[in-house]
């Protein structure tokens, strides 16, 4: 991999892709949908391929997110546990979207400082 550093980090990206596009309990969603918006939107390293991302799809699934409903492959079919709601932390000023049931820490890779939603 490269040293490159996305403006927004990779874990953030998807959550949010998740928030805008995907916020229904009962929509099914890929890790290749999403990866392919992050690469429409250009804010990832043009080396990166969707195995790049397991492990952030996986902390998403570890943390209660969204669950692993099928796979195949590379390709992880994905379902919300519950609504995705969008909270803004002020110790790293970002935006953050978390899953209702979700525990209160921001997702931000470079924070996870408590929040108030």
């Amino acid at each position: 991999m490269s040293d490159f550093t996305p403006t927004t980090p990779i874990a953030l990206q998807i959550r949010k892709i998740i928030f805008e596009k995907y916020n229904d309990v009962d929509t099914k969603f890929t890790n290749d949908e999403i990866f392919e918006i992050i690469q429409k939107n250009g804010d990832i390293d043009k080396s990166w391929i969707i195995d790049d991302l397991e492990p952030f799809f996986k902390d998403i699934c570890d943390s209660g997110l969204a669950r692993n409903i099928a796979q195949n492959f590379t390709t992880i079919w994905m379902k919300l546990f519950d609504p995705v709601e969008k909270i803004h932390c002020d110790a790293c000023s970002q935006d953050v979207y978390l899953g209702i049931s979700e525990e209160r820490l921001c997702p931000n890779p470079n924070c996870k400082s408590s929040l108030n939603s």
